[in-house]
């Protein structure tokens, strides 16, 4: 399975980028898709996250802020990313979770930069 991330970038605080991911190479039902990030020097944590059938988390400290949306039959997944700020920058990974034996996978990341 290959997660193909694209749309990372320099903004300045206040701006937008869009993410998308798309996830190939596998005829097995996706479960689950989502954004994590790790900024320097700390964990990876979930971004957003959107299941087959729809339910959709956020961090707190991106609600009203960022957008997740998901083509299931292209197996694809966005991120709209509002009102960014310079704790927003961080690597961004997309992930794809799999009905069949739970298998989950990473894409390579993005790297996202706001500045002040």
């Amino acid at each position: 399975v290959l997660l193909q991330a694209s749309g990372g970038g320099l903004v300045q605080a206040g701006g937008s980028l869009r993410l998308s991911c798309a996830a190939s190479g596998s005829l097995f039902t996706i479960k689950q898709m989502g954004w994590y990030r790790q900024a320097l020097g700390k964990q990876r944590e979930l971004v957003a996250s959107i299941t087959h059938g729809g339910h959709i988390d956020y961090a707190d400290s991106v609600k009203g802020r960022f957008t997740i949306s998901r083509d299931s039959a292209q197996n694809t997944v966005s991120l709209q990313m509002n009102s960014l700020k310079p704790e927003d920058t961080a690597v961004y990974y997309c992930n794809a979770n799999f009905y069949y034996k739970d298998l989950n996978y990473w894409g390579q990341g993005t790297q996202v930069t706001v500045s002040s």
